[in-house]
């Protein structure tokens, strides 16, 4: 079994939004998982599922591991950096409030393919009618 990682940051949304999202994934096949966000009519749904498939694109292209046999293993929102903004209000005033990002990161499992062996055959090199 590998674990294979893949990571987004700095994601325009607030973490608790796209929590709601991660939960219903958490611990699925990755492709349920992928099929389950696809259906998802929530904004964060999209995110995730980049993630998802980020996470698988390393698995079998960079670590050799089975498409089949892939799980999520761990799904974490983290809170990134905020954006410090002001609101005008009544009287001249100014209210704050933060534009919250999100940090999204994704490890997988699976079971690593075998590696084929070329087999050896002999190979017979015909001439031309010309030698």
């Amino acid at each position: 079994m590998m674990n294979i990682q893949a990571t987004i940051k700095g994601v325009r949304m607030s973490p608790r939004k796209v929590s709601l999202v991660a939960a219903l994934v958490r611990g699925r096949s990755v492709a349920d998982a992928l099929i389950i966000l696809n259906h998802t009519p929530k904004r964060a749904a999209k995110v995730v599922s980049k993630a998802i498939a980020s996470a698988k694109a390393n698995a079998t292209n960079n670590h050799r591991v089975d498409e089949k046999s892939l799980m999520i293993d761990s799904l974490q929102i983290t809170a990134g950096p905020r954006l410090k903004r002001y609101r005008p209000a009544a009287m001249g005033r100014a209210l704050p409030y933060q534009k919250r990002s999100s940090h999204i990161s994704v490890i997988v499992t699976g079971i690593e393919k075998p590696i084929k062996r070329a087999n050896k055959q002999t190979v017979s090199t015909k001439t031309g009618g010309k030698e």
